[in-house]
């Protein structure tokens, strides 16, 4: 659906406009982020946002039992509402009508009307929780995420759904005119075309659609909730974690024991201490490492990766299903491509491919659906490299401005890319939030395309090295 539940959930962060509130993705997991909830986050790239995963454990299952658990409390009911419709009427361009021209008429609508409760546990009454002991000193969840040097998170705020509702969604078309027809080997036809299309989601009483949360520390067997968000600390202690520092443009590792936040806020500092304009030079350095890891992969390896990921790339949740089972540690059945991948990494247990299928997996998420499908034609007519190419210079241009600014696109890396191929990169950036016109050099830096354009370039980068085996 073009709006979806994850849409709904990200318009109601909008309007609630709680500090720290963090959508729901998936309907399927919208009962798993209820309060106490525990999450998992590993750090795969200092300029995206990773997922909050949840790992099917409630705190109160880990903790000892005959322990005081703090009231929630429950706010009343907020309902939200929100309608959405347009319809683009226009001549439609000469090289998909035939010669006499054809007139399009496109008509989408779509809407949501839900009611939505908080439940929260407020800090003064989370000191209840601190430094409860552990039913089982180390449980095994925890030891996973030990080897993986991840950080967990509890659920600390809630947004449910009170009532029972349906999201519904509807587009037509209407085509009218001389018109070719590629599905009949690009045969004429005269009169008109329609096609209606309506789909409804529904949405059950207490889906989650918004959370919090907060830090959750395990240290010998006790636990504690950082209550503070500045208080940064690694959850589990014990085994040092690596992740890159940059220096002067280059890159090396060392054992480092922080979480995620305090690693970019190091990183911040670099760029601060050495000029902005190295900001973009430390994403390409990152991105380099990875794809220098998945070249010296056996050719064999490369292709059957993405081979797989070629079909995966046109049903999101398939994709998030294999990041799920490879970021809990589990290397059971799946069927299809992904099962394919899982079993290469049976083959060869080496972590190193693991990690580096989870940074892709990880780029590709924060990237919408219609772009997904948008990358799948884009290996099919192997356009990755001009787009890879086109989207780096628009990053080494705008990275370090944090406002919006104008920009012109190369014409030289423009040039590689006519017809359908221009077509789909500009929706491919389009879908990032620039503001971009097909017959226009002239385009519009936003500073919220940051994040899914190093996103892009990350995954376009990673798939081209696998198109190149």
């Amino acid at each position: 659906m073009p709006h979806s539940f994850d849409w709904v959930c990200k318009d109601v962060v909008k309007k609630l406009q709680g500090k720290d509130l963090c959508p729901v993705k998936r309907l399927s997991d919208a009962t798993k982020f209820r309060q106490f909830e525990i999450l998992q986050k590993t750090a795969q790239s200092l300029f995206w946002k990773t997922e909050d995963i949840p790992i099917g454990y409630s705190l109160l299952q880990i903790l000892e039992p005959n322990f005081p658990v703090p009231e929630p409390e429950v706010s009343a009911p907020i309902p939200l509402k929100c309608t959405v419709s347009q319809k683009l009427k226009g001549h439609l361009g000469a090289k998909v009508v035939a010669e006499g021209g054809a007139s399009a008429e496109f008509a989408h609508s779509a809407g949501y009307n839900i009611e939505v409760q908080c439940t929260s546990i407020p800090a003064s009454k989370l000191e209840i929780l601190q430094n409860r002991k552990l039913v089982d000193k180390e449980p095994s969840f925890v030891k996973d995420c030990r080897i993986g040097a991840t950080d967990l998170y509890v659920v600390t705020e809630a947004f449910e759904v009170t009532k029972g509702t349906v999201l519904e969604d509807s587009s037509s078309v209407n085509l009218q005119g001389k018109v070719l027809t590629p599905q009949f080997g690009k045969v004429q036809a005269q009169g008109e075309w329609q096609r209606e299309r309506k789909d409804s989601v529904p949405i059950l009483k207490g889906a989650v659609v918004a959370y919090k949360k907060k830090q959750l520390v395990i240290e010998n067997d006790t636990c504690a909730i950082l209550l503070s968000a500045k208080a940064k600390k690694k959850t589990l202690l014990g085994i040092p974690r690596m992740q890159p520092r940059f220096l002067s443009g280059s890159q090396y590792f060392q054992p480092k024991s922080y979480s995620l936040e305090i690693e970019i806020s190091m990183f911040l500092l670099d760029c601060i201490s050495m000029g902005m304009d190295l900001y973009f030079q430390h994403l390409q350095n990152e991105i380099s490492e990875k794809t220098w890891k998945l070249a010296i992969l056996s050719k064999d390896v490369q292709e059957v990766v993405f081979s797989s990921l070629l079909p995966m790339l046109r049903d999101k949740e398939i994709l998030y299903d294999l990041m799920i089972m490879l970021e809990l540690g589990d290397l059971g059945h799946m069927h299809g491509p992904g099962g394919v991948i899982l079993d290469e990494l049976r083959k060869d247990p080496w972590i190193g491919l693991k990690d580096l299928i989870l940074y892709l997996l990880h780029a590709l998420m924060v990237l919408s659906d219609t772009q997904l499908n948008l990358l799948a034609l884009s290996m099919e007519k192997r356009l990755l490299l001009q787009q890879r190419e086109l989207v780096k210079s628009i990053l080494q241009q705008n990275f370090k401005y944090p406002w919006n600014i104008p920009f012109t696109l190369q014409p030289e890396l423009l040039a590689p890319l006519q017809g359908e191929g221009l077509a789909i990169t500009y929706e491919l950036l389009k879908e990032c939030g620039l503001k971009m016109e097909l017959d226009n050099p002239r385009s519009t830096w936003d500073l919220e395309a940051k994040m899914p354009m190093a996103a892009l370039y990350g995954s376009l980068s990673c798939l081209q090295q696998l198109v190149e085996a």
